[in-house]
């Protein structure tokens, strides 16, 4: 990914796990990541439509951790966040009377999906706790 989402995601989570009995505000998490809060609001949004974080509105609203960090596995954060390929984009419209060209995509296609599903098992043996458990 050449974005900051994951790193994004995996702060918010990281915050909510070291808090986990305070309700958390957009504002506040996004003082801590130093981003706007609109941005944090749009990740918040995500990770909660995959089940990773309650939120509830109005003056005593804000956001938690839904379950045991222990439990949450970083591949769950990296795949509630994902929106692009590890290795980036394929080239849109390679020349199809090119040898390597016109199969390119294919070819790039399995090499992606491998790639894909190491760093997921990679992130797999990792959990929110452990991660959480380096800030003191």
């Amino acid at each position: 990914m050449s974005n900051t989402r994951f790193a994004t995601a995996i702060h918010i989570m990281t915050l909510l796990a070291k808090c986990p009995e305070e309700w958390l505000t957009s504002d506040w998490i996004a003082g801590s990541i130093n981003i706007n809060p609109v941005i944090v609001r749009k990740e918040l949004g995500i990770l909660r439509d995959s089940n990773l974080v309650i939120s509830r509105q109005g003056k005593i609203g804000g956001s938690q951790i839904a379950s045991d960090p222990a439990k949450i596995k970083i591949s769950d954060i990296y795949k509630a966040i994902k929106n692009s390929e590890v290795l980036g984009k394929k080239n849109q419209n390679p020349n199809p009377v090119c040898p390597i060209g016109k199969c390119i995509n294919e070819n790039l296609k399995n090499l992606f999906v491998e790639t894909d599903q190491l760093v997921v098992d990679f992130l797999g043996n990792k959990n929110l706790k452990e991660f959480a458990d380096q800030f003191k």
